[in-house]
């Protein structure tokens, strides 16, 4: 797949793998709601969602590990069967459905976030454990099919209102998880090929370098001005998987 590659396609991947990590630097997710729309206009989405899903799950751990004693098992656990049914049924859709059809679901996906994330505030606290059911299973399923399961595991983390450390410590765990799961799951349908993986080397560096500015990155941008950046950028990205 490299080797298909023009130096200008290769030059947009890394770019794109390099802003989507310093992203998810500053806010502790959306690295795969960045890279992998904008990536699918130059690589298969079958190829892209394995090999972004291992770069996520390596950043998850880095991130997961630092704050292991604010995790909120109580609204994790509720979260795991349903993300499993959910990994499960879009490990069967990527077999079965065509390739061309998962990236224009991508692209309407990607644009109903964005919209999403433009308009609306922040979820109250004190919301049911029993939003776990979808959250889970959506996350799975969308975070297997497309590698951008992330926002239903936010808003519910939300809903349950926890504090800033305690919420990325439990989004992160969630996160390993989730893709220790996906990842099992690609493996096993035999996802992970000799070019996938020369792909996965080739973005580990540019990673841990967008994770390392991300998380040292002091800026007069606000929360919502830069959600509303990412959430432009994303309806962007998801009109060009439309009219591919």
């Amino acid at each position: 797949m490299l080797e298909s590659l023009s130096l200008a396609q290769l030059a947009y991947a890394a770019t794109v793998i390099a802003v989507a990590y310093v992203v998810r630097g500053i806010a502790g997710f959306g690295s795969g709601l960045v890279s992998i729309p904008l990536l699918a206009l130059i690589l298969p989405l079958p190829v892209v969602v394995p090999t972004i899903s291992v770069l996520d799950y390596l950043a998850s751990v880095t991130h997961g590990t630092r704050n292991r004693h604010a995790i909120q098992w109580r609204d994790l656990l509720p979260l795991l069967p349903f993300t499993l049914a959910g990994v499960l049924s879009a490990l069967y859709l990527f077999k079965t459905v065509d390739a061309d059809l998962l990236r224009r679901a991508l692209g309407v996906f990607i644009i109903l976030y964005a919209l999403y994330s433009l308009r609306a505030a922040k979820p109250a606290g004190g919301g049911s454990r029993l939003w776990a059911a979808p959250a889970g299973g959506f996350g799975g399923l969308i975070g297997t099919l497309f590698g951008t399961g992330g926002p239903f595991y936010v808003i519910y983390m939300s809903l349950r209102g926890l504090e800033k450390t305690a919420f990325r410590a439990t989004i992160a765990t969630v996160f390993m998880i989730d893709g220790g799961a996906r990842l099992t799951g690609y493996l096993a349908s035999g996802f992970y090929g000799t070019k996938t993986l020369l792909l996965i080397a080739s973005g580990l560096p540019i990673m841990a370098a967008g994770l390392y500015v991300g998380g040292h990155i002091h800026t007069t941008i606000t929360q919502r001005r830069f959600q509303q950046a990412i959430g432009l950028l994303l309806i962007g990205s998801g009109v060009a998987l439309l009219v591919k």
